[in-house]
C-alpha cells in the first residue's frame, strides 16, 4: 500500500510516499530557515504563504522521486496538528482536494504521532516491542509518553515552561549565534575543551521537565563573563567563551533529557526507547541516550528527525489500517493534543 503523505505543520512544506509504512520511496522537504532566519524565528504569516508556492512542486516532486502517479496512491495522510494554523491549513486542503478527487481515504495524523513513527522507517531492525517509552524533543515539545500498541499512548512527563528546542533557539540568540538554535549551538561546541558547568534542572519527584532556569543560567553567565550575543561581534575571547558557554548547556540538556527518560522506562517497565523530533538530531543527544541505556534504543536517521512527510505517511498507513479515515470535515487544531 502506498501511502502519500502531506506536512506543512511549521516551516517544511514537505511530501512523501511510503510502502506499507515502513519503506521510503520519496521525501522531499522544502525548507524555509533561509527565509526566518532574517527575523530569528519564524514568523507565521511568511510561513503559510510560502507553503502555498511550495506545495505543488513539491508534491510533484515526491510522485516523480518515487517513480508513481497519483492513481497508484492508495491514501492520503496529512498533519492536521499541533502547529501553526496558516500552515496546517495548506497542507490539510491540498490533501482533502486529492482524497477527494482520486477517490481514497483521507487520514489525519497528530504531528507529534507522526514524530514517534519515524523510527518505523527505512529500518532492517524488526519492530518496536511495546510497550515503548517516547521521548519528543522539538522546538515546541518536550514530553515522554508510554505508547503500549498502535495509536495507544500514555503521557507520562511534559516541560513545564520552555520545549528543549525553543530553549535552544533563545540560548543561541542570547549567545549571539544564530537561528535555528540547535545546529548552531551543536557546530559552536564542537571542539570545545572545557565546557561550562550548568545547573541541571532535575525536577526531582516529577517526571516532568524544565528548561526556563538552565536558560536564566546561561542569560546570567553570558553577561557576568562578556559573551551574551551584543558583545561578541570582533571579540575572540568573548565568542571562545560564547562557545564553552553553549557546550555547557547542550550537555545540561542532554544529561536531563537521558536521565530523566531513563527513568520514566524503568518505572513504566518500557522495552524499548525511542527518540523522535527535531531535537533528536542532535549528535551529542544521540550518543548519551545510547551509551548507557539498560534497554534497546531507537533514533532515526538525522533527516527523519526534523519535519518531513515520510513520518507522516508511515503513521498514517498504521492508522488507516486500524480504520482510522477522517471525514470531508477534517479541519485543522492548532492545538491538538496527542493524549485527551
Amino acid at each position: 500500500m502506498k501511502i502519500l503523505g502531506i506536512e506543512t505543520s511549521c516551516d517544511e512544506t514537505a511530501a512523501a510516499v511510503v510502502e506499507d509504512g515502513t519503506r521510503i520511496l520519496s521525501n522531499v522537504i522544502a525548507s524555509q530557515i533561509e527565509i526566518h532566519s532574517r527575523y530569528g524565528g519564524i514568523v507565521p504569516e511568511v510561513a503559510s504563504r510560502q507553503h502555498l508556492l511550495a506545495c505543488i512542486p513539491v508534491l510533484e516532486k515526491a510522485l516523480a522521486d518515487a517513480s508513481v502517479s497519483l492513481k497508484e496512491i492508495h491514501a492520503i495522510a496529512v498533519t492536521n496538528g499541533p502547529g501553526l494554523a496558516g500552515s496546517l491549513v495548506v497542507g490539510v486542503n491540498l490533501a482533502k482536494a486529492l482524497a477527494l478527487a482520486l477517490d481514497v481515504p483521507l487520514v489525519a495524523v497528530n504531528h507529534l504521532e507522526g514524530h514517534i513513527y519515524a523510527n518505523w522507517l527505512n529500518t532492517d531492525r524488526p519492530p518496536p516491542e511495546f510497550p515503548l517509552l517516547c521521548l519528543i524533543v522539538s522546538g515546541g515539545h518536550t514530553d515522554t509518553i508510554l505508547m503500549t500498541g498502535h495509536g495507544m499512548y500514555r503521557h507520562i512527563g511534559r516541560t513545564r515552561d520552555d520545549a528543549a528546542g525553543e530553549a535552544f533557539d533563545k540560548v543561541a540568540r542570547l549567545l549571539g549565534l544564530g537561528y535555528p538554535g540547535g545546529p548552531v549551538i551543536e557546530k559552536a561546541s564542537k571542539g570545545v575543551q572545557h565546557p561550562r558547568h550548568l545547573p541541571r534542572p532535575w525536577l526531582k519527584g516529577t517526571d516532568d521537565f524544565s528548561f526556563s532556569g538552565l536558560k536564566t543560567a546561561v542569560l546570567h553567565m553570558a553577561c557576568e563573563t562578556g559573551a551574551a550575543g551584543d558583545r561578541t561581534a570582533g571579540d575572540d575571547d568573548a565568542r571562545k567563551t560564547a562557545a564553552e558557554i553553549a557546550a555547557g548547556f547542550q550537555e545540561s540538556v542532554a544529561d536531563v533529557l537521558v536521565g530523566k527518560t531513563y527513568d520514566a522506562a524503568e518505572k513504566y517497565g518500557a522495552k524499548e526507547i525511542l527518540l523522535a523530533g527535531g531535537v533528536a538530531a542532535n549528535a551529542l543527544l544521540r550518543t548519551r541516550i545510547v551509551e548507557k541505556s539498560p534497554i534497546p534504543v531507537r533514533i532515526p536517521a538525522p533527516i527523519l528527525c526534523t519535519d518531513n512527510a515520510a513520518m507522516i505517511a508511515a503513521c498514517g498507513y498504521y492508522r488507516l489500517a486500524a480504520g482510522k479515515a477522517a471525514g470531508w470535515d477534517l479541519d485543522v487544531d492548532p492545538n491538538l493534543p496527542l493524549v485527551e
